[in-house]
């Protein structure tokens, strides 16, 4: 079975989501002919025309404006913010009208909108190029978000965030852009708002999700030779959380250690922290621990592998969790 990287099962998603669905419509800065800064929807315009995958202006409002518009005339539209910090700005479209309006029209107008945003470090960008926005989105009531950590699951989000009647939120991590897997391209499997166990372990979870992934099972595998197993738990939806997975996951082990890019103070590591003592407590064995990056604004390249957790870094958090 061929290998694929997460570029090409996005375009694949969004390829077969044009084809069986003539509401769908894909949209964003250099999107078209470009095929996007990433090429994620290289080759879409040739293929469905100007009408279906099209440029907009260099406006982030006025995209989420356009979601909001065109799902209310009956489209399922699915936009592209070129990067993560580019996409502040569309945050009060986003917030105020793209969550709400399923609740203010007390459900008589959907809002099936994605919004892909390429986010998270790792790739040594400049400033506004490199972000972990997450936080604003989870903490918006009406918008699910998701973030897969590799191209097969990456397929499998987008086909499901297209399908869904709610807007959701695709966060994907450029630094797995060009990572590569083996497999069929299913939307088969976990469904939006479940997490998946990649690896069984007796001595602490590594919970975390999107890029940090890869790192927390490379520090499991490094930790196996210590004669430390680990679980590892990706969380791939953010919002909502798998709260029985989660919860299962701590419970049959009693440690935990929570992994991501965002700085510490208010990043999801908290709250995930607060709902596993709820749904956990009694089998706590040692207070939950955070590997996060540093609470100071995304540092310039030459900073970066000093800012994002190190395999390192989420060694020593699971060796003093597991000594507690």
């Amino acid at each position: 079975m061929p290998e694929v990287t997460m570029v090409a099962a996005l375009n694949a998603a969004l390829r077969e989501a044009l084809a069986e669905d003539p509401r769908v419509l894909v949209f964003g800065e250099d999107v078209g002919e470009l095929g996007g800064v990433f090429r994620v929807t290289q080759g879409l315009q040739a293929e469905f025309g100007r009408e279906r995958v099209f440029d907009t202006p260099i406006s982030e409002s006025g995209i989420a404006g356009m979601c909001v518009g065109l799902a209310m005339a009956g489209f399922r539209p699915v936009a592209e913010m070129q990067f993560d910090g580019f996409s502040y700005p569309a945050l009060d479209q986003v917030i105020s009208h793209l969550a709400k309006y399923r609740e203010r029209t007390r459900g008589r107008v959907g809002m099936p909108v994605t919004i892909r945003i390429p986010s998270f470090g790792g790739i040594r960008g400049k400033e506004h190029h490199g972000e972990s926005p997450e936080t604003y989105y989870v903490h918006t009531a009406g918008l699910k978000v998701v973030c897969p950590s590799s191209p097969l699951d990456a397929y499998r989000l987008l086909r499901l965030a297209i399908a869904d009647p709610d807007p959701v939120i695709v966060l994907e991590p450029k630094s797995r852009y060009w990572s590569k897997e083996e497999g069929e391209l299913t939307a088969e499997g976990p469904g939006l708002g479940r997490a998946r166990v990649l690896r069984e372990g007796s001595a602490c979870v590594l919970i975390s999700y999107g890029a940090m992934v890869a790192r927390c099972l490379d520090a499991a595998a490094g930790l196996e030779a210590e004669g430390i197993s680990c679980t590892v738990l990706d969380l791939r939806s953010l919002s909502p959380l798998d709260l029985e997975t989660l919860g299962g996951a701590v419970r049959a082990v009693g440690r935990a250690v929570v992994v991501h890019e965002a700085p510490l103070t208010l990043g999801l590591g908290a709250e995930v922290a607060a709902r596993i003592m709820e749904e956990a407590f009694d089998h706590l064995e040692a207070p939950v621990r955070r590997v996060t990056g540093w609470d100071v604004p995304y540092p310039p390249a030459s900073l970066e592998d000093v800012y994002l957790p190190s395999v390192e870094r989420i060694a020593r958090a699971v060796r003093e969790v597991v000594a507690y």
